[in-house]
């Protein structure tokens, strides 16, 4: 089983896109459309995946802001 990092959910302005910040400099890369990933919300982990509709948005969960969301994969 691969092992899962934990990080924050960040958006990169110059890409455009959100990213995870795993540690100072530690970043997944870049999410895309269909990126699969578990969200920390209501004290338990649900899975979901990143999609852009009229803006950035994660699957099943209703948050304004992305942001600093607890993210894992």
């Amino acid at each position: 089983m691969m092992t899962q990092k934990t990080g924050a959910l960040i958006f990169d302005e110059t890409a455009d896109r959100y990213d995870i910040r795993f540690d100072v400099n530690d970043y997944y890369g870049g999410l895309h459309c269909g990126d699969c990933m578990e969200v920390f919300v209501r004290g338990k982990w649900k899975p979901t995946r990143m999609e852009y509709g009229d803006n950035w948005y994660l699957v099943g969960i209703r948050a304004a802001d992305l942001s600093g969301l607890r993210v894992r994969i």
